[in-house]
């Protein structure tokens, strides 16, 4: 391997990473919210299943961010440390000021900007870009219908429970929380995946887009750490600003979320742990009543959504522009 290529793997470890810290807020939020389970424990059970989500559920998504939106003929790997650092900083930059921004738009934003700077418009592949881009804001809608329609079926089942009902939300919630946890490892270490296996081809170090066992271990560890050491900032926006969590709550954004992403992974479609964790959350307590919500704060998260493809794709052009006049 040149030692391009070795930063650039680094490059997207890091950017995994931060991923994980990013994005454990969406796992286990809720759960510490509701009190089922101590922060710590929260955190090693999704690390440990996050970990294991890619070896049980395939790399789908991985080949659909390598190989469908850009021309790997047509890319070098500048393009590629443009893109991770342009997703890392966007990524630190919301991480810092407790923004739950998507590292998934920030990473095809970080694409889109490298590729565009970097090997012009005809090296993105339109129809590729379009089913990610249609996955990315499809999925919260997805994700707040889903929500609500489940908690209503929720409260009718267990509309003549007595109140020990909790017990079973608050317990239950070992299996709802492990299934996201499997559905966020499986879709978005994955990407992670996908960047580093288009390096490989680029550099001429593969002949064709198959994932090598080493890239989807070092992915995987590489996410599962960063949701060990969790997101502190991000846990206490979508555990408590939205609305106080109760554990039927919890049971029901994580069984959404969870159906909603690992459905996406199977297909292949890269979507936003973020957007569909926050939405499900939204979806969730509008079941019950729509001022149960704190609105003002779902309108702070929806502007860091729209603005996140177009910032990140900024970030990533001036950096590659930067990288030329270096060389």
């Amino acid at each position: 391997m040149s030692p391009e290529l070795i930063f650039v793997i680094i490059l997207a470890v890091v950017f995994d990473f931060l991923n994980g810290v990013h994005d454990s807020s969406n796992i286990v939020a809720t759960m510490i919210a509701s009190r089922a389970f101590r922060p710590q424990t929260a955190l090693a059970l999704t690390a440990t299943a996050e970990f294991l989500g890619p070896f049980l559920f395939g790399v789908t998504v991985a080949k659909t961010i390598g190989e469908e939106v850009a021309q790997a003929s047509a890319l070098n790997l500048d393009v590629i440390v443009a893109c991770l650092i342009g997703a890392i900083v966007w990524n630190l930059l919301t991480w810092f000021f407790g923004i739950p921004s998507s590292s998934s738009h920030a990473l095809i934003g970080g694409i889109v900007g490298a590729v565009l700077a970097g090997a012009g418009f005809d090296a993105i592949k339109l129809q590729g870009l379009g089913k990610v881009v249609i996955a990315l804001f499809t999925s919260p809608l997805i994700g707040f219908a889903a929500g609500f329609l489940i908690t209503r079926l929720i409260y009718f089942l267990a509309r003549n429970a007595t109140p020990e009902v909790n017990w079973f939300f608050k317990n239950g919630q070992f299996v709802t929380a492990l299934g996201m946890a499997f559905s966020h490892g499986t879709n978005d270490a994955q990407k992670t995946m996908g960047i580093i296996t288009l390096s490989l081809v680029i550099s001429g170090n593969i002949s064709g887009f198959q994932v090598p066992f080493w890239v989807i271990v070092v992915s995987a560890s590489a996410i599962a750490l960063g949701t060990a050491l969790g997101g502190w900032r991000l846990i206490r926006t979508l555990g408590g600003k939205f609305y106080k969590i109760r554990p039927v709550h919890s049971f029901s954004t994580q069984l959404t979320s969870g159906i909603v992403i690992l459905t996406a992974s199977v297909f292949g479609l890269p979507v936003s742990t973020s957007q569909v964790v926050s939405s499900a959350i939204i979806g969730v307590g509008s079941s019950e009543r729509f001022g149960k919500v704190r609105w003002s704060v779902a309108q702070e998260i929806v502007t860091a959504w729209f603005i996140t493809i177009p910032a990140s794709a900024l970030f990533s052009a001036g950096i590659y522009w930067l990288i030329t006049l270096l060389k």
